[in-house]
């Protein structure tokens, strides 16, 4: 559900869509009361009373006590940890089941106390939490003295022993370790206690089941422990990779490490990584330790605001950011929020920043939001704290939302926008978005047709049909992002106001990776392959364009290649308009597809040839059967995204078959379609990309309708119009032989490839086409012919006209045809002889004279 606001263009880039259907769970709406004295609508989310229990005890309680509804945990499977306080002061421990959507009620514990931490095994047999003396005055303390946090372990399933692991005077956080697979119940847990003194532990606790199900904790007494990590500053826990990473400083350097924690019990130091910042061994932070609200805002401030997320890019990257106004009000500490592909970057009143970790390469593939618009001013100006899942946790309204990009707001800013970088970042956060893939593209594809010439700083259908065809095939596998290409664009040398870049290449030496395994596997390739390899692993069209100028080189010399060879390639072309074809349920307007256009299939099977081969070469591992779906399957998507870019301008303008034809005058209708076709052949025309075939057909119709013949004639010969023999033919029989569409005529014949000519010239019932073919077939007769004594008495009668030249001529013409008769019969000339030129020769003659 989108943020409640009365200007839906306003609405944040968020969109809040946790758990909100389906049984338990009930989501409730408040005002409250933001700056400035003005009451906003709150965002839809957790908070007060939106649990409901099976049990009608739990939920009479909750209901009476929602105020002290809090949210501490959401562990590796989704499952969210909570608690509130009865009326007695008790504190009610609970989890609601992200899967089954049902809460269920873990542990009470009958003391006034404020809970720390909390955390549950993934079998949800035991329970450990961290409490501290409550902060409200005239509490007694429920503590033992001198104790400041008292850490628990409590078997629930069912509710037995409770054993006290730390009774200590510093904070104490607790989190479980959770198996990569969850197939069977575990002998033997493992617990983090993470220590405010700076240290932090591995609690090894072993269970065994007694008496059917029950579960405890065996040797409770006697439970094994490790030293992970000691003398940090900051530690940041990842739920979703199980991943520990902590800085600590030697010799006045920090210095970042990361520990791996396994299924099989192990764990080891991954990396070393030196940071240029600095840091004071007097603080303390932790991040994602739960859901914990101890650390507010104020304390925040008092140190660096530092996330580490995952990316397998190995690029550093560093942005300085211009603040907004300086009449906005400051609200201190930086949010960092995962978003899948995209890290948000959000300073309350100041900016908004969707950086694009899947593609940092490019600034102008993130989105910069700075000052104080209304988009910045919708954001919640409370801190933020990302969880795993998207999960994104209010820390002063304890409400848990995930956060979604919202397709409708970047499609609204997307047509709204006047920068180019922000369009280029704009049309890539709706496309990784993925949901609703085909509507979503067919409201891109209107900005698009509208909006052809206003990009400068790239060509925006290029952008668009590269992008969008990545995106459709990218969820299949994710090693195609360093295979295929996701943009059009190269280099960005365009300065994006108010943001500033450094980027840098993560050295191997300075990054000490001590083991490579899964992850870092792929990691260690990928600082590799942005190293050494990347220009050369994305796939382009140089080869296919090289071999097909060699196939239509061929073709207009008349050599042949192998049969078999042409024949696989156009072969992988039916595959393609097959698989076309079957995607498209609905009619189309536009007579694509229907033609047989040989040079577009040609380069549409090379395409399909190459792109299978350079797949099979780096996608180790991916059966041949699924690489060569994924190739027809983008190669498909390429040309459908032309057609439908075609078919939504031909439907703007309500265009009719009529137009099909090459008689009558073109409108404004037909030119808008004109200039976006000659855009999508420009476009296409650089990056070597097939168009389906008929497009030049339809185009060069469009042209004859639109320009003035000059123009016409300049289009064809710098390659903006590509003249086919079904157009030509076409035109040959729609036009009548008029001056003005004989100087057309004479004009396309004289531009079309010899073979070609030679065929339409015998369509074309004229004198000058005679001509034509008659001096063709001189010029075949004469390649080879070498010169013979002749006798030189010419019999006269068996001439019509006494023109001894012209009689000399012919009988030299007739006896070479008589030598290779069966040679220019099996080549197609049996219409064409001597006779045919003669009578050729004579009518060109009296036309020139005018006789």
């Amino acid at each position: 559900m989108d943020l409640d606001c009365k200007d839906r263009h306003a609405a944040c880039l968020f969109k809040e869509t946790f758990c909100d259907g389906g049984g338990s769970l009930k989501i409730w709406k408040r005002n409250c009361p933001s700056r400035g004295g003005d009451n906003r609508s709150s965002v839809e989310g957790i908070t007060g009373r939106v649990f409901s229990f099976s049990k009608g005890a739990f939920q009479d309680v909750l209901e009476n006590n929602y105020e002290s509804l809090h949210v501490l945990n959401v562990e590796r499977n989704g499952n969210i940890i909570y608690t509130y306080k009865g009326d007695k002061g008790h504190i009610f421990f609970g989890l609601y089941d992200c899967k089954t959507r049902q809460n269920e009620h873990l542990y009470t514990f009958e003391k006034d106390l404020q809970v720390v931490s909390c955390s549950v095994n993934s079998e949800r047999t035991l329970l450990a939490a961290s409490l501290a003396q409550s902060t409200k005055e005239g509490r007694r303390n429920e503590l033992q003295p001198g104790s400041k946090c008292l850490t628990l372990l409590v078997e629930i399933h069912p509710i037995n022993n409770v054993k006290v692991l730390k009774a200590v005077d510093s904070y104490i956080w607790v989190q479980f370790l959770y198996p990569y697979v969850e197939s069977h119940p575990l002998s033997e847990n493992h617990l983090l206690l993470i220590s405010e003194e700076k240290y932090i532990e591995k609690y090894h606790i072993q269970v065994t089941q007694e008496d059917g199900n029950r579960v405890v904790i065996k040797n409770s007494g006697h439970l094994s422990r490790d030293r992970i990590a000691e003398d940090f500053v900051w530690a940041q826990w990842d739920m979703s990779e199980q991943r520990l990473y902590y800085i600590d400083l030697k010799k006045s350097r920090s210095i970042l490490k990361c520990i791996q924690f396994y299924a099989d019990e192990s764990f080891k130091l991954m990396f070393e990584a030196p940071l240029d910042i600095s840091l004071s061994d007097s603080g303390f932070k932790l991040v994602n330790f739960g859901c914990d609200c101890r650390q507010g805002q104020e304390k925040l401030s008092k140190h660096l605001t530092l996330c580490v997320f995952t990316n397998h890019t190995g690029h550093s990257k560093t942005f300085t950011a211009a603040l907004g106004s300086a009449g906005t009000h400051v609200t201190k500490g930086i949010t960092f929020l995962n978003l899948d592909y995209y890290v948000a970057v959000y300073l309350p009143g100041h900016f908004f920043h969707l950086l694009n970790i899947q593609h940092p390469d490019l600034i102008c593939h993130s989105l910069f939001q700075a000052g104080n618009n209304e988009m910045i001013d919708m954001l919640p100006h409370s801190p933020l704290q990302s969880l795993s899942g998207c999960l994104v946790l209010d820390c002063c309204s304890g409400k848990l939302y995930r956060a979604l990009l919202n397709q409708s707001y970047l499609l609204w800013f997307l047509w709204n926008t006047c920068l180019d970088c922000e369009k280029m970042a704009a049309l890539h956060c709706v496309l990784s978005c993925g949901r609703g893939l085909r509507v979503l593209e067919g409201q891109i594809i209107q900005w698009v047709s509208e909006n052809v010439s206003a990009c400068h700083s790239f060509d925006l259908i290029q952008e668009f049909i590269i992008a969008s065809s990545y995106w459709s095939v990218y969820p299949e596998t994710s090693n195609v992002d360093k295979l295929l290409p996701y943009s059009s664009v190269l280099t960005w040398n365009t300065d994006i106001p108010g943001i500033t870049l450094v980027t840098e290449d993560i050295e191997l030496p300075l990054m000490k990776v001590h083991t490579f395994k899964g992850y870092w596997e792929k990691l260690n390739s990928n600082l590799e392959y942005v190293k050494y390899t990347k220009p050369h692993l994305h796939y382009n069209n140089s080869v296919v364009r090289r071999e097909w100028h060699n196939l239509i080189s061929e073709e207009k010399t008349g050599k042949r290649r192998s049969t078999a060879y042409v024949r696989n390639i156009l072969d992988d072309a039916i595959k393609v308009i097959s698989n076309l074809e079957a995607r498209n349920l609905e009619p189309r307007l536009t007579p694509l597809l229907q033609e047989e256009d040989k040079h577009q299939r040609l380069l549409m099977g090379l395409m399909v040839s190459e792109l299978r081969d350079h797949l099979l070469r780096h996608l180790q591992g991916v059966e041949k059967k699924k690489i060569e779906q994924m190739v027809l399957d983008y190669v498909s998507k390429l040309l459908d995204l032309i057609c439908r870019i075609l078919e939504t301008i031909w439907r703007k303008h309500n265009l009719h078959s009529s137009v099909l034809h090459f008689k009558g005058h073109g409108g404004a209708a037909e030119f808008a379609v004109f200039h976006v076709m000659t855009r999508i052949l420009e476009a296409t025309d650089s990056l070597f990309l097939p168009l389906p075939p008929g497009f030049h057909t339809l185009h060069t119709i469009l042209g004859v309708h639109c320009l003035p013949l000059h123009n016409l004639l300049h289009y064809i010969d710098s390659g903006l119009l590509l003249l086919t023999e079904t157009a030509v033919i076409r035109l040959m029989k729609d036009l009548d032989n008029t001056k003005k569409n004989e100087k057309l005529k004479f004009s396309i014949i004289g531009r079309l490839p010899p073979l070609i000519g030679q065929k339409i010239c015998r369509l074309w019932d004229h004198p000058m086409s005679s001509n034509i073919i008659s001096r063709n077939h001189v010029t075949q007769l004469l390649q080879n012919y070498k010169k013979q004594p002749w006798n030189s008495v010419i019999d006269k009668s068996s001439f019509r006209v006494e023109f001894l030249p012209l009689n000399y001529f012919i009988e030299i013409l007739t006896d070479i045809e008589s030598s290779n008769q069966a040679l220019y019969a099996a080549q197609g000339h049996d219409n064409v002889d001597a006779e045919f030129v003669e009578e050729a020769a004579l009518k060109h003659t009296t036309m020139l004279l005018g006789l």
